[in-house]
């Protein structure tokens, strides 16, 4: 029988599977056979923003520019096939399209629209979101990076930005980043082209988790961008936390893919693989893990689903998105774990799946908000007690 005990996909439009069936078989062919490879080696190919570009999975739950327009149901389908074979591949979709190409769609200018939105859709332009800092990671309000007017004589009135981000996913490969800085004015964003003299990103190595991604540390030295480069009306953490809530829905969906994976390899190695006479999967033990396993994946992508329903019709709160992104990222962390306590020895190897996920999701239950600023932010709607400020 399946392991599909709810039939969620049956809740789905055809529209919805005929994207879900796409990305599935793309992401099977094309990338399950080099992930390993690309996990080991801590890299991504260099083609593959067009390869995912050409599929219209860039910036796909955004109207115009070049962007597919799709529902946020099937952007979430999508994140859901790629994390399948790995969050980095994932990550790499969420940062382009729901970080650095929604703040464009969002609040930028029509100039700033037109300039990069159909670049970044196509793959052509990579785009990165600089937020973190070593010092402001859960408090993104102390950032230290700070963004002042300077008339450089022209008549003109440009912006120079110093300070660093950390932690920032496709820094080292952007041709674009979104920059949020302390200014006179609030905190402001910023669509920084990186080939700005005093532009420079820094490739973070020695991970243990989510190496099949680039992760940066980005460092500004008196770089100067024109005024058309800031973001005209946002202010305030309005804007980069609207961005993140895009983000963190992708999340929602994508772990889902993740367990999903681990529970599938589970399941095959503990039917073939024999101990004491007869197969691991007829042990009472074994199989209490398997369907724990599976309530846990059905029950996530039952939220992924009507998250998407909510977001779909516009009703989605970030409240609930915080809600989803935890209980379905600390769900697909126990399925891996524990996934790979049924594969024994064999489950620490590349050879399989279930510990390039349970590392990679150590990494997703951090970024896009801690489970505890998340877990807060549910007490805090509960109680009406704000508990970290």
């Amino acid at each position: 029988m399946s392991h599909d005990f709810l039939q969620v996909d049956d809740l789905l439009t055809d529209e919805d599977r005929a994207i879900r069936d796409t990305v599935r078989d793309f992401a099977r062919s094309e990338l399950a056979p080099h992930v390993a490879e690309w996990y080991e080696e801590g890299t991504l190919p260099d083609d593959l923003g067009p390869r995912l570009g050409k599929l219209g999975l860039l910036g796909m739950h955004l109207d115009g520019y070049g962007c597919a327009g799709t529902s946020a149901t099937a952007y979430g389908v999508a994140c859901r096939e790629l994390e399948a074979v790995d969050s980095g591949l994932r990550s790499f979709v969420s940062v382009q399209g729901s970080l650095a190409m929604y703040a464009i769609h969002r609040w930028g200018t029509e100039e700033q629209k037109n300039e990069w939105l159909p670049r970044l859709a196509t793959g052509e332009a990579i785009g990165c979101f600089g937020l973190t800092e070593p010092d402001a990671g859960s408090d993104p309000g102390s950032m230290k990076t700070r963004a002042r007017r300077d008339a450089p004589g022209n008549g003109q009135s440009d912006w120079v930005i110093n300070g660093s981000k950390m932690w920032i996913t496709n820094g080292t490969l952007a041709d674009v980043a979104i920059v949020w800085a302390q200014t006179d004015d609030g905190i402001r964003g910023f669509a920084v082209p990186t080939d700005a003299p005093g532009f420079s990103a820094h490739k973070i190595e020695r991970k243990l988790s989510l190496r099949a991604s680039v992760t940066a540390e980005l460092a500004f030295d008196d770089l100067r961008v024109p005024a058309s480069a800031a973001f005209p009306e946002v202010r305030g953490l309005k804007g980069p936390l609207s961005c993140l809530n895009e983000a963190r829905y992708g999340i929602v969906w994508g772990v889902v893919g993740a367990a999903r994976s681990c529970l599938e390899e589970s399941l095959a190695y503990t039917q073939e693989r024999e101990q004491f006479g007869k197969p691991l999967a007829s042990f009472q033990l074994t199989q209490r893990k398997l369907a724990l396993m599976t309530v846990a994946v059905n029950n996530a992508a039952l939220v992924a689903w009507r998250l998407g329903v909510l977001k779909d019709a516009g009703t989605l709160t970030p409240i609930q998105v915080s809600y989803g992104k935890y209980s379905n990222v600390r769900a697909a962390l126990d399925v891996a774990r524990e996934a790979r306590t049924t594969l024994g020895g064999a489950g620490i190897t590349l050879d399989h799946t279930v510990m390039r996920h349970m590392n990679n999701l150590e990494t997703v239950m951090t970024y896009e908000g801690t489970e505890e600023m998340h877990l807060l932010s549910v007490g805090g709607q509960l109680t009406g007690i704000p508990a970290f400020r």
